[in-house]
């Protein structure tokens, strides 16, 4: 029983999937409540910890333990001699979750990463302005100046073209304000007048899928049965929020939770950095 990331405990379970394994609930103790669930919006690691690493996903993502960019949603891209334009290769087959709230129709393409990128970018577009805190780390991070224009070229693949060389881009587009979302969920809830809902009740295509959240005290996870890297062995997974250190401390002790998160104050733009630490 260790004291880690959720970064890292759930990579480990993801490592772990093995055909005939019965999954186990896997309990983590973490340190505070999620901002909300509208990843985009907010800049805290514990945010970050419990809805970019659990309910989405990115084009790529970082191996590991380390900075190196690795595909995801992509499988694969393409840079162009001048280093300005960027093609990604949409990984096929991925699926977003079905829950009570929401059954897509289609599989993830390129008008969910076009969407979420152009939410975020461009003023015009009708979500924009949805946002009550706007999106501050996508600002910090100047991709507002830099990715000129998001494409789709066709429904697998996706074009950005720069206004000047960028060599972060990648990692960029790994971290968690990068997350793809459902352009058919946005739809269905701007035309039902329920914009809210992406923030109370969300849709990704990550390892695991929402249930529910008891505010200050616990967020429940099922496994994503359709996860294009495999159902992960932990289900459910419930966040149980402890505060003090030396409660989630007692409770790793007393086999209460397998994980607990020790107190960091960053942002989400460092979330994963943490360094792991044992018992």
């Amino acid at each position: 029983m260790k004291m880690l990331p959720l970064r890292a405990a759930i990579a480990a379970a993801l490592l772990s999937v093995a055909v005939g394994v019965a999954a186990k609930p896997l309990v983590v103790c973490t340190e505070a409540s999620p901002e909300g669930f509208d990843m985009v919006q907010y800049t805290t690691a514990v945010t970050a910890d419990a809805v970019a690493e659990t309910i989405f996903n990115r084009l790529a993502d970082f191996k590991p333990g380390t900075t190196e960019v690795i595909p995801a949603l992509a499988d694969s891209w393409d840079i162009s001699e001048d280093g300005l334009s960027y093609t990604f290769h949409l990984r096929k087959g991925v699926k977003f979750h079905t829950t009570d709230y929401f059954k897509p129709t289609r599989d993830m393409n390129a008008d969910d990463v076009v969407w979420s990128f152009q939410r975020q970018l461009d003023p015009n577009h009708p979500w924009h302005k949805l946002s009550s805190v706007g999106f501050p780390v996508l600002r910090k991070h100047g991709l507002q100046g830099t990715a000129q224009k998001r494409k789709k070229v066709d429904d697998t693949r996706v074009k950005f073209t720069l206004t000047r060389r960028e060599a972060p881009f990648l990692a960029d587009i790994a971290m968690a304000f990068s997350s793809i979302y459902s352009a058919e969920y946005a739809d269905q809830l701007l035309k039902a007048n329920k914009a809210g809902d992406l923030n109370n009740k969300p849709v990704g295509t990550g390892p695991f899928v929402f249930q529910r959240y008891n505010k200050d005290a616990q967020v429940r996870f099922k496994a994503n049965p359709d996860y294009f890297r495999g159902k992960p062995p932990a289900d459910p997974l419930i966040l149980a929020i402890a505060i003090d250190n030396n409660v989630r401390l007692q409770k790793l002790k007393a086999n209460e939770c397998q994980v607990a998160l020790y107190q960091a104050r960053m942002t989400s733009e460092h979330q994963g950095r943490r360094k792991p630490e044992s018992r």
